[in-house]
């Protein structure tokens, strides 16, 4: 309050600020006297010369080293943990003698294997090697051509197979797009006509040409029940309707003169022109004039359907055509050089224990590897080259093609998950292909049930299928 001096502790405050003052003055006065002194006691020699000077650094701070533990640079991976085990399946007693491999499809490691480094017969599942020869060595664009040219006498044509056992005797049959007799004919017959040679003359001879096929027309180790039953046909290169007596059935028996059932139809499409011609088999003078040609569907079509419906005639002649390119030969035999040539210089793999008779698989004599067929169907997944055709083409479980009536019941959990070529001869049953997992991973297998009876083969073999789409990449060797 005015009048009234300020409080004790206010005092001290101020009496000690006041000498902070005078204690600063007077270090300063000490400092300058100080110095002063120093500077007059020096000799003059020592007096520097008048320089600019580099100001010194001042002097940086420092306190205890802190080391940080070592930072890892990236995150590790999460272990996968495989406890799932399908042994059980892979054991069952419908099976027979059990080979097979399963691989993690994008890494190609082996997630399962029995006894999957052995060669075994393979029944159809051939045809995805046949295929992928086929894809490789002719491509998937590729068309094959029936021609008709004069013949060396008046009044001959020469009929020429180029190996399209698709031609269709009329319009169409079981196969799609397939080129027909009677647009051959129809070109023959308006060529004819416009040649003032032969215009108003009959065609009295009709030789027929399936000299692109050597060797014998049967192999060896076929059961003829397949013939008559009407599984596949003599191999030949003129052909129509793959030799069926129905042309629109898939399974119709077959004949044992393939070459004389086409030169028939090509009479009969020839109409009046043709009617009393004389049927013979020979072969075409070089540079001989064409009088017609037609093509069969391209080779990706093909290949589908010899996969999916497992047509053994459409794969003897995708495997002879492919062998006839490389060089090879035109004959059975050819067939052990060309398909693993094929194979091996398209898509890299081993050709060695591969032994090759045919190429559909009906011979027990083949001899072929679950890690082999693994390791191409690897490559059939990810469509490396022209090999999407073929994953394409595969039977879809419970849906299409060989798969279509499979996969039913309890194993429906897999429908539409796996796409995968059958096969079934008196020796086993065989299936290969790709399974979409339910965990989302991708793996591809090839199983051979060797000895096994078709039904309970067929039932053990899906039942292993589901159990690897229920592991997935979890899947156990053990």
């Amino acid at each position: 309050m005015p009048g009234h001096s300020a409080p004790l502790s206010t005092r001290r405050r101020r009496v000690v600020v006041a000498g902070a003052w005078v204690a600063l003055a007077l270090l300063g006065a000490g400092s300058f006297v100080g110095g002063a002194a120093f500077a007059s006691a020096q000799p003059e020699a020592a007096v520097a010369p008048t320089v600019s000077a580099v100001p010194t650094p001042a002097p940086t701070a420092t306190g205890p080293v802190i080391e940080r533990r070592p930072q890892p640079t990236a995150a590790a991976a999460p272990t996968i943990v495989r406890t799932c085990s399908v042994d059980a399946l892979a054991s069952a007693g419908g099976l027979g003698t059990f080979q097979g491999t399963i691989r993690e499809a994008s890494t190609g490691s082996i997630l399962f294997d029995r006894a999957g480094d052995q060669f075994s017969r393979t029944a159809s599942v051939m045809k995805v090697l046949t295929s992928a020869a086929a894809l490789a060595v002719l491509g998937p664009d590729h068309r094959v051509t029936t021609t008709v040219v004069r013949g060396a006498t008046p009044g001959e044509v020469v009929l020429v197979g180029g190996g399209d056992v698709t031609l269709a005797s009329g319009s169409s049959n079981i196969y799609n797009d397939s080129a027909s007799m009677s647009d051959l004919a129809n070109q023959v017959k308006a060529a004819w006509a416009a040649d003032s040679s032969t215009a108003g003359s009959a065609i009295t001879a009709i030789t027929l040409d399936a000299s692109l096929f050597s060797g014998e027309t049967w192999q060896s180790s076929w059961n003829r029940i397949e013939q008559t039953e009407g599984s596949t046909a003599e191999v030949t290169a003129l052909m129509v309707d793959g030799d069926r007596a129905n042309p629109s059935a898939d399974t119709s028996p077959r004949g044992d003169d393939p070459v004389a059932r086409a030169g028939a139809a090509f009479r009969s499409a020839l109409g009046s022109l043709a009617s009393g011609a004389r049927l013979a088999e020979g072969s075409a003078a070089a540079g001989a004039g064409a009088l017609g040609s037609v093509q069969s569907a391209p080779v990706s079509t093909m290949v589908q359907e010899a996969v999916l419906r497992s047509d053994n005639t459409e794969a003897e002649m995708l495997a002879r055509l492919t062998a006839i390119a490389l060089g090879a030969g035109s004959s059975f035999s050819a067939l052990q050089a060309a398909i693993p040539a094929a194979l091996h210089d398209a898509y890299g793999l081993d050709p060695t224990g591969l032994v090759i008779v045919d190429g559909s698989g009906l011979s027990d004599d083949d001899a072929v590897s679950a890690r082999y067929i693994t390791l191409l169907m690897d490559k059939v997944n990810a469509r490396e080259g022209s090999l999407g055709v073929l994953l394409d083409g595969l039977p879809v479980a419970d849906q299409t093609g060989t798969l279509s009536y499979r996969f039913t019941g309890a194993n429906s959990v897999v429908d539409g998950k796996v796409m995968a070529k059958t096969g079934s001869i008196d020796s086993g049953n065989m299936l290969a292909g790709v399974v979409h997992a339910a965990d989302g991973s991708v793996l591809t297998f090839a199983f051979f049930a060797l000895g096994s009876q078709l039904g309970s083969g067929r039932e053990a073999l899906d039942a292993l299928t589901v159990g690897v789409y229920e592991c997935g990449n979890a899947l156990s060797n053990g």
